[in-house]
């Protein structure tokens, strides 16, 4: 079983031509309202990958609430955790091109209440991983942190959007999983010295933590650095669509592989196919795969 604990928000997609410049309106071709956060996405990720997922966090008491917990609900993911708080409930403005490409806004909204007090209700003492990210306040995810490691959870942290985290927090989680830019802003906030060279960034970034460091790279795949070992894993060759959600599709099926008990590389291959497969919607949570489509892309996965 899975607890992730973070964002929940209502999207609001705009297809446009070209990503806009300072200054510049563009018209839509397009506009959808869809479920969305980090948190919620991921969720759902672990869910259609086939875990147990139990959500915490928090949206408003406004309507969109229930927009942002929709999907969850569908496919079964407990969000008895979900708190209501007296702020709106939190939104992002998404633009994507005809490229695929995306420029995201994001408005924190009720997801500032998300209270690691909430966690009772998730039977987290019951499992055995819990999945954050970055869009609730880290005070509260660093005593989730603290209470995870009490019962001997393995924790995933995605560092996005990064922010400022102690260095003794970091080393307190199993996995850290990072994109490229996070990548070098993490090692500049830990004072690594500046390298052309991203293994060797990652490998530095690996041993200052102590953590397994996993640094999605898009259509590049995945390079991860995993006791010292490092191990790179393939994208599926694909023609985006829409890149919104690739990376939740990568961590929630990759924490739902690991929670099924798959070794390390096997669950960097089946975040990578899933990862893959959300670039062929529209929209994060409605892209997402299931298993079976996980499963029936693994053994067509490059090696």
């Amino acid at each position: 079983m899975i607890t992730v604990f973070g964002s929940l928000n209502v999207d609001y997609v705009f297809q446009v031509p070209d990503l806009p410049a300072p200054g510049e309106t563009l018209l839509a071709t397009n506009m959808v309202v869809l479920p969305g956060g980090k948190g919620g996405n991921q969720a759902l990720a672990a869910a259609r990958a086939g875990a147990t997922v139990h959500m915490a966090g928090a949206v408003g008491d406004d309507g969109l609430g229930h927009i942002a917990i929709a999907g969850l609900l569908a496919d079964g993911v407990n969000t008895e955790a979900v708190a209501l708080s007296e702020q709106p409930t939190g939104t992002a403005s998404i633009n994507v091109d005809r490229d695929g490409e995306n420029a995201i806004v994001v408005f924190a909204g009720a997801n500032a209440d998300a209270s690691h007090a909430q966690l009772a209700r998730t039977g987290l003492e019951k499992v055995g991983l819990l999945l954050l990210q970055m869009e609730i306040p880290v005070g509260e995810m660093a005593q989730a942190i603290d209470h995870a490691n009490e019962i001997s959870a393995k924790i995933i942290w995605n560092l996005a959007p990064m922010q400022s985290v102690e260095i003794e927090l970091l080393r307190q989680v199993t996995v850290l999983v990072i994109n490229e830019i996070e990548l070098v802003q993490l090692g500049l906030h830990l004072g690594l010295p500046k390298s052309g060279d991203t293994a060797s960034l990652l490998s530095n970034v690996a041993q200052q933590t102590g953590n397994s460091v996993v640094l999605t790279l898009g259509a590049k795949g995945c390079l991860a650095d995993h006791h010292g070992e490092q191990i790179a894993v393939p994208a599926l060759p694909v023609s985006p669509i829409d890149t919104v959600g690739a990376g939740d599709a990568f961590c929630g099926a990759f924490a739902a592989a690991l929670d099924a008990g798959e070794p390390f590389s096997t669950a960097l291959r089946w975040g990578c196919v899933a990862g893959s497969l959300a670039c062929l919607k529209t929209g994060a949570q409605t892209a997402l795969p299931t298993r079976e489509e996980i499963a029936a892309h693994l053994p067509t996965l490059p090696a």
